[in-house]
């Protein structure tokens, strides 16, 4: 089973009435892990490797569960992490404990060019209109930060651009033909990862049923 839902927390809190695997598809402004999966892969497929990296996520990373999520499974790796945002849309308190406590590196700044010299991934999320209580507190940070070609003149070159998509604004069309371009490659990893779900999901419930036998 994969739920998707808009509360924080409810599927880890469904799962244990359960006795079949669920997947969270993404909990509200909480987390989403199996984005979290694909998006460490697509970096490892484009770099070659998650260690030694630095990566950059800007935007929304109060609401943003994609970068929640990817934060926490980074910390498997040794990399450095970096956070671009709006001082009211910093990384939750949660996030940033957990990842101290895993001995990574977490520096925050709010000018995006600033970031750009050492890092190897940009993870750009989008402001999310519907999740700001009025649309005069989204007016405020819509447009802090937008990706151009200009924006990466001091960046690495062999560095790469990803986005969990659908983008609004933050990302100009004009970067799409950049090879450090990576979002759409990413888009085509998830249909490579869901299968991968799919099948260690399908072995897992056969290795049951044949349990009971």
């Amino acid at each position: 089973m994969v739920m998707r839902h808009p509360t924080p927390g409810i599927v880890s809190r469904s799962a244990r009435y359960l006795h079949k695997p669920l997947i969270n598809g993404g909990d509200g402004v909480g987390e989403h892990p199996t984005q979290a999966l694909l998006d460490v892969f697509t970096i490892r497929e484009e770099i070659g490797t998650v260690n030694g990296i630095t990566v950059t996520m800007v935007g929304d990373l109060k609401h943003g569960r994609t970068v929640h999520s990817l934060a926490r499974l980074l910390t498997l790796y040794n990399v450095k992490l970096q956070y671009v945002s709006p001082p009211e849309l910093k990384m939750p308190t949660e996030v940033t404990d957990y990842v101290k406590s895993k001995k990574i590196s977490q520096t925050y700044f709010e000018d995006l060019l600033e970031a750009m010299p050492h890092t190897d991934v940009l993870y750009v999320t989008r402001i999310q209109k519907e999740r700001f209580p009025s649309p005069e507190d989204y007016e405020k940070v819509k447009d802090s930060y937008l990706i151009t070609p200009e924006t990466l003149i001091k960046a690495k070159q062999g560095m790469i651009v990803m986005h969990p998509l659908p983008r609004v604004n933050e990302i100009s069309v004009e970067l799409d033909a950049d090879p450090r371009a990576a979002y759409f490659r990413q888009a085509e990893n998830g249909v490579l990862c869901e299968n991968g779900f799919t099948c260690h999901v399908a072995r897992q419930m056969l290795a049951m049923l044949l349990g009971k036998c």
